[in-house]
């Protein structure tokens, strides 16, 4: 899991992915031509995909458009930033466990209001509270629950394209089903296949870009939400570990309490 979990790891996956759909795109082309070489009248059905989605260039074509480029922005955006070395990066860790073993409070404080890492976001919170510990904690158990929801907030843009790509898919299939029973309205109900190929190939073609816009969304949505659950998770470990490592020493009770107590006690 945590080889999976480092940059390498992910970026290695990523390019074998990528490579593996160029391949399979490039090899598809390659049999279609051909095909269409040898039998010129029947053209392939990527090239006659192809056709049919430029050849219904109209609103909803131009949202699902928008929205895949939105999607895709938001999906590299997402896996530069959602990383260990980017929320939860070593030197901040390393540089936050020196100042609290040195007892370097003040530099701390500093610190970790500049610094923009899981962590440090977590800590200041907390630092400001000091000295009584409950407050402290409490503050830290605030600012985890506001950091992990403002990282779960970022990557909830995809879930929303997502769930959109159907619901504009459908609304191409309405709007193209609608203008082909309009053609055989218009033909008295004696319309060829002709006249209705024109909707139905517009409604299907809405349909998948629809479906080619909320599966990678969605795909990513859900690997990154796995990877932000178990970043936040972690940082929320360190950052309790070195607030107990701040925690003052409880002090003992002094002999005159002590005597006031046993007094009270048998009274």
């Amino acid at each position: 899991m945590r080889r999976y979990g480092s940059s390498k790891a992910r970026i290695a996956l990523f390019m074998v992915l990528i490579g593996a759909i160029l391949f399979s795109v490039s090899t598809s082309m390659a049999q279609e031509a051909a095909a269409e070489a040898a039998a010129p009248e029947r053209p392939g059905m990527f090239s006659t995909l192809m056709r049919l989605i430029l050849g219904h260039m109209d609103i909803v074509f131009f949202t699902i458009m928008i929205c895949s480029v939105i999607g895709v922005t938001l999906i590299i955006k997402s896996l530069i930033h959602v990383r260990a070395s980017v929320m939860l990066p070593d030197s901040s860790i390393n540089a936050i466990r020196e100042m609290v073993a040195n007892r370097q409070f003040k530099e701390l404080l500093e610190f970790t209001e500049k610094d923009q890492s899981f962590v440090s976001k977590a800590l200041n919170p907390a630092l400001k509270r000091a000295p009584s510990f409950s407050a402290m904690k409490e503050a830290l158990e605030t600012a985890i629950g506001e950091q992990t929801a403002e990282q779960f907030r970022k990557i909830e843009y995809l879930n929303i394209l997502g769930n959109l790509g159907p619901l504009l898919g459908l609304l191409g299939t309405v709007l193209g089903m609608i203008d082909a029973f309009a053609a055989l309205q218009a033909a008295k109900g004696a319309a060829n296949p002709a006249d209705l190929a024109g909707g139905i190939s517009a409604a299907l073609t809405h349909t998948f870009l629809g479906l080619m816009l909320a599966v990678p969304c969605l795909a990513a949505f859900g690997v990154l939400r796995t990877m932000v659950d178990r970043l936040t998770i972690r940082g929320s470990l360190i950052a309790e570990e070195i607030l107990l490592s701040i925690k003052p020493a409880e002090r003992p009770a002094t002999a005159p309490a002590v005597k006031k107590a046993a007094a009270v006690s048998e009274a």
